[in-house]
């Protein structure tokens, strides 16, 4: 004799600007609103980074030049994304920028990217 089983009863209220995903193997990624708002500081550190990578073009490239021009494209996609860049991330541009010394002498921008991250 089979047994009958009432079937499951799911009921989901409001989902407006929510992200959910149900499954073993669901994945939900949320794209509400609008990019994070950027303060002065962030705003003014993100137009330096750019500025640099521009600048960066003018030069001879290396590999110095490259990681350098990586850990900017890095930063300004951070910045970009969520509206700051980690700690961990600007720890490495000034690493880089302290390594890069002769480029910071010969590029203005470079002085406002060490300027802007205390340097």
């Amino acid at each position: 004799m089979a047994s009958e089983e009432s079937p499951p009863h799911v009921s989901i209220g409001s989902v407006s600007d929510s992200t959910f995903a149900i499954g073993s193997h669901a994945e939900a990624t949320s794209h509400h609103g609008t990019a994070p708002a950027n303060g002065d500081d962030t705003e003014r550190l993100l137009a330096a980074l750019r500025e640099l990578r521009a600048d960066l073009t003018t030069v001879r490239a290396s590999q110095q030049t490259a990681e350098l021009d990586e850990a900017l494209a890095d930063a300004e996609d951070e910045i970009t994304r969520t509206g700051s860049a980690g700690e961990g991330r600007l720890r490495r541009l000034r690493e880089l920028l302290t390594d890069a010394a002769s480029l910071t002498t010969v590029l203005t921008s470079a002085g406002a990217v060490t300027g802007l991250l205390g340097m």
